[in-house]
């Protein structure tokens, strides 16, 4: 069986189409894995959620911060933005199935000894940390009050994770960094401002969070999207995967073999759906 992760879909299904395609994936034979951020700025979310909840246990998706953002528009908790592209999902006959299939996705996963969010890991976390955590918040959004958190789950407060936070603010904190996280301090403080490539445009007193010294992930092997300022990116520790399909660049996909490091890139041009630059 061989194991596909995939960058930011963003709503661009006909990039998701040529791309299984140009990897001839099978479900009966394969497992993929969506990194978060299934929906919203580019055209055809409503098909790409459709596309990857047909596929039922040959993938998995992860939530992202637009996939959140779709739910919490949904709930009335947060207003469109001027360039969301969800309204099809909303009007659509199978919105409320598609909506219940959302909120039941997992913030972390690991498989074949990768560890796999939308946009980071804490400093502080090992990856077993990470995944109980991501299970915290997972049992909230799947409980019959997960529209109570959703109204609690915005803000940049606290910025820094406590092994004794409870409740909204620890819920908070695991959800801004496994869906937001791109630049954080030394000790772990997350900034929330700059969505800038790594290195020389890193807020002052901030790196990126794979570059924190210490990380308790560093020995892993952690892939991420999120970040399409910073593109992809095949290092050691870390897979980036998000290379701007929505902005006109690509969408990439990794398959993974017997190890975390036996990786094969794959990917295929997009169009532009948006302009370039703001927002990942």
């Amino acid at each position: 069986m061989a194991l596909y992760l995939i960058g930011d879909v963003q709503g661009c299904d006909g990039a998701l189409e040529r791309l299984l395609d140009a990897v001839a994936f099978s479900p009966s034979r394969d497992r993929l894995v969506l990194l978060g951020d299934l929906v919203n700025r580019g055209p055809a979310s409503l098909a790409v959620l459709r596309r990857a909840m047909a596929l039922g246990d040959a993938a998995a998706c992860l939530l992202g911060n637009h996939d959140l953002h779709l739910l919490a528009v949904a709930q009335g908790v947060r207003k469109p933005h001027r360039s969301d592209t969800v309204g099809d999902i909303l009007a659509a006959p199978d919105r409320d199935a598609l909506l219940d299939w959302l909120r039941h996705r997992p913030l972390a996963l690991q498989e074949r000894g990768v560890l796999m969010v939308h946009a980071g890991v804490l400093p502080q976390w090992t990856a077993g940390q990470a995944l109980r955590l991501a299970g915290e918040v997972e049992r909230v959004l799947q409980g019959a009050d997960w529209h109570v958190f959703m109204h609690q789950m915005y803000g940049n407060q606290p910025d820094q994770w406590h092994d004794g936070l409870q409740g909204a603010a620890r819920l908070r904190v695991i959800v801004n960094a496994l869906t937001r996280l791109r630049f954080c301090s030394a000790d772990g403080r997350m900034e929330f401002e700059s969505k800038d490539a790594a290195g020389a445009s890193a807020p002052l007193g901030f790196m990126p969070w794979f570059d924190v010294p210490g990380r308790r992930t560093a020995s892993d092997v952690v892939a991420f999207g999120h970040w399409s300022m910073l593109g992809w990116m095949d290092r050691p520790d870390v897979l980036s995967l998000d290379t701007g399909c929505v902005w006109g660049g690509a969408l990439s996909a990794v398959r993974v073999g017997a190890t975390p490091r036996d990786i094969e890139l794959f990917q295929v041009r997009c169009p532009q759906a948006q302009k370039p630059g703001g927002a990942a």
